[in-house]
């Protein structure tokens, strides 16, 4: 990948000038729950606007010039967020590789928020969704490398909805992987997602990769893919997303 001439590595003082960049935006966080052990494994902070405008309203204003600066802003504005709301286990964090050019540089402003703020890196997930098209998977592998090297955990988002699928996982293999919806959605009534859900959930297991099954909207889903050996779910049956707050569970989704 080549790197842009006009690149600045930045920090994490420049990350919090929204008006620098150009773009309003906060976060929301949804709960990611361990239901084998009826407890909160951590939260995914999901990009929002000033007025909880959906994340497709503010990615729409991302171009090739502000990407970088984007993709570093959004990882320090989690931060900051989780600080203030006292966020316990692991925080989740969507990432663009394609704003990445040199991983260790790059994850310089992440380093130094988390620093500031004493948050352990090791709390820190990084997700990259199999949506976007990643058009060089030696950079994308690089960056993985580099992030394990700073205690990070790294995810694969969106599994089985995107353009690499298996290949991605082939070329490297994450901490996690979450399924997407169009996997676990009425999967108790689908015989084929019931046996693509089997594959993915025994292959991880093979290669020790911990799976989360992402919009789980109902008990049948939940108790589905309980019984194939997932214990890691996300979904508005859990939780919606809580507007720069950490929502409540359903209880009776723990049930």
């Amino acid at each position: 990948m080549e790197i842009a001439a006009n690149f600045k590595p930045v920090g994490c003082s420049d990350c919090r000038d929204l008006n620098q960049l150009g773009i309003k935006f906060t976060m929301a966080f949804q709960p990611i729950v361990n239901f084998h052990e009826k407890t909160i494994f951590g939260y995914e902070a999901l990009v929002r606007g000033p007025n909880n405008e959906g994340a497709a309203f503010i990615l729409s204003q991302v171009t090739d010039v502000n990407r970088y600066k984007f993709d570093q802003a959004i990882r320090v504005k989690a931060l900051d967020l989780a600080k203030k709301l006292n966020l316990q286990g692991m925080l989740s964090i969507n990432f663009l590789p394609n704003a990445v050019y040199r991983p260790e540089t790059c994850i310089r402003a992440t380093l130094e928020a988390a620093a500031e703020l004493n948050f352990p890196t090791n709390r820190i997930m990084f997700e990259v969704t199999e949506g976007e098209k990643v058009l060089d998977h030696d950079h994308l592998k690089k960056i993985f490398i580099e992030y394990k090297k700073q205690n990070f955990t790294t995810a694969i988002d969106d599994f089985g909805a995107g353009y690499a699928g298996l290949n991605l996982l082939a070329d490297w293999q994450p901490d996690v992987i979450k399924l997407d919806m169009s996997l676990t959605r009425n999967i108790h009534n689908d015989r084929v997602r019931r046996s693509l859900a089997s594959g993915i959930i025994t292959v991880c297991k093979e290669l020790s990769i911990k799976i989360i099954a992402e919009g789980i909207e109902s008990r049948e889903e939940r108790d589905t893919l309980y019984s194939q050996g997932v214990h890691l779910f996300q979904g508005y049956y859990f939780a919606r997303p809580g507007f720069e707050c950490l929502p409540s569970i359903n209880k009776e989704a723990l049930e």
